[in-house]
């Protein structure tokens, strides 16, 4: 039996919350261990040291102001972003960043996709570097066209996964996006090796289970990947302290 770890994105103030509710880990920002006065950081540390349950990923790993393609991309404001964000992000004791971002990956009106999808390899090329003696991996979440002009399907976050050929950079798969781009499911499976994380919503982008997408055929695929990893809920919440029980309920009878 495939045997995964179930999470909720969400903040640090949740914590108590989503440890109640029976979950395995919570999922927070990058962006928040990054404010913008640095005197606040320790502050914000603390909470994370108090934390009853553990982070073991964090999203939203840029501002977005902060961009990677176009043509005023600043590479060495991002390096120096990048070093602090993942020493903190090795401080709270979280091993996995997602690569979302769709703000700051998105390329402006009469820039060339191919240029921009270069801009992405060096910048991801430089993370992994950072990230690889950190213990930590950066997986490249497809987005819908709606929140980003590039990296919109599973395929496509492999084939760029494939072209950094870096053990810090493997794949994310997430279920609203996919339903939102009528993306096949079955890509979760043929995204193999590089599969290290999934995120789940329901229709609306509401809780799972209060929806009718397909979790049954998600869970065939995740079955047939041999994924035994973490999935983290990222969606929005009507009534978040009864909804996350609910959510955690319907995920555990379909994932064990």
């Amino acid at each position: 039996m495939v045997i995964i770890k179930l999470g909720v994105c969400g903040s640090i103030e949740d914590a108590v919350v989503v440890k109640e509710a029976g979950y395995d880990f919570l999922e927070c920002s990058v962006v928040s261990l990054v404010p913008e006065d640095d005197q606040k950081f320790d502050a914000i540390f603390e909470k994370y040291k108090q934390s009853p349950i553990p982070v073991e990923a964090c999203n939203m790993l840029l501002p977005g102001h902060l961009h990677v393609t176009g043509p005023n991309v600043d590479f060495r404001q991002l390096e120096m972003y990048i070093k602090k964000a993942l020493k903190r992000v090795h401080a709270i004791g979280a091993d996995t960043i997602v690569f979302g971002s769709g703000g700051a990956r998105s390329y402006p009106n009469g820039f060339s996709k191919g240029d921009a999808e270069v801009q992405i390899i060096r910048f991801l090329q430089m993370v992994a570097n950072i990230a690889e003696p950190l213990g930590i991996t950066i997986v490249i979440e497809p987005l819908n066209k709606k929140e980003s002009n590039i990296i919109t399907s599973v395929p496509e976050a492999v084939a760029l996964a494939e072209k950094l050929n870096h053990p810090s950079i493997k794949v994310l798969a997430d279920l609203y996006h996919m339903m939102e781009e009528e993306e096949p499911i079955e890509n979760i499976e043929s995204a193999g090796r590089y599969l290290q994380h999934i995120h789940v919503a329901d229709i609306g982008r509401l809780a799972p289970g209060t929806g009718n997408y397909p979790y049954d055929v998600l869970k065939e695929h995740i079955v047939k990947a041999g994924y035994d990893k973490r999935i983290s809920i990222e969606c929005e919440w009507e009534d978040f302290p009864g909804d996350v029980k609910l959510a955690k309920i319907y995920l555990e009878r379909i994932f064990t």
